[in-house]
């Protein structure tokens, strides 16, 4: 069972990152940068094959990766992540025990603030529970993806049109193709704190954005969801913008979605 590491990376020395996230596995490195190249990295007796490419986007260096993977096994990770020692081996166990799986969405610690998810259970993913999870908390067979035909949206995450949400689409499809997805214990690794790629404030256009994103993932439900979703976390987002306007800002963007 080969795992093999895809990072989506911007204006990195790859040789350094390679040190600074301790890759201990084959890798693909996307690096999203001012050039155009292509290196191959010999690290602990694994090849690091590093794309750098001009474009932006990180649905589209994700997309990247995937394309050139080769392992069984593709573990999807940011640049600010380290990881641990054994991540190697915590994954294959995982898969071994879990061998109906096609995807395990694992444990990486973050800053409280930060943390959207936990597992503290091994469970199995559906359509209630999988828009918490970043892309480094994923892991996939290489197989189930390219059979299911799923790749990563061009229109959200940072560097593209919309700040986010590319990870709950990605998920999204995946249990739409019937990809059998669990939670899973591990903790693989830990993010370095940084200031974020995509969120500068509750401001219009975060509540826009947000709208568009609920259009995609929810489609005639997206309205109502929209107004739980700000009612649930009103103490946190309207604080400074009212939660009438903010949802006006989202329904405008179920509009712009629409149109």
């Amino acid at each position: 069972m080969k795992i093999q590491l895809l990072v989506s990376a911007v204006d990195k020395d790859a040789a350094a990152l390679i040190g600074q996230m301790n890759i201990r596995t084959d890798a693909v490195i996307v690096n999203q940068c001012d050039r155009y190249d292509y290196e191959e990295i010999e690290n602990h007796g694994h090849k690091v094959q590093v794309f750098s490419m001009s474009e932006r986007g990180v649905g589209l260096s994700r997309n990247t990766a995937l394309l050139h993977a080769s392992g069984d096994i593709c573990v999807f990770s940011d640049e600010d992540i380290v990881l641990k020692e054994d991540y190697e081996a915590l994954i294959q166990s995982t898969y071994e025990e879990l061998p109906d799986a096609d995807m395990i969405l694992v444990n990486v610690q973050v800053a409280p603030a930060r943390r959207t998810y936990w597992n503290e259970d091994v469970h199995k993913i559906s359509r209630r529970n999988y828009g918490r999870y970043p892309a480094y908390s994923i892991t996939a067979k290489r197989d189930a993806l390219l059979k299911a035909n799923v790749h990563y949206s061009l229109l959200f995450g940072g560097g593209a049109r919309y700040s986010n949400g590319e990870d709950s689409l990605f998920l999204r499809d995946c249990l739409k193709a019937g990809l059998k997805i669990y939670s899973h214990t591990i903790c693989i690794g830990e993010e370095t704190e940084r200031e974020s790629t995509w969120f500068s404030g509750y401001h219009e256009k975060f509540f826009k954005d947000r709208g568009v994103l609920y259009h995609y993932l929810y489609g005639k439900l997206a309205l109502p969801l929209a107004f739980r979703f700000l009612w649930v976390h009103r103490d946190e987002m309207c604080r400074e913008v009212p939660l009438r306007q903010a949802y006006s800002w989202m329904k405008a963007g179920v509009r712009e979605a629409k149109a």
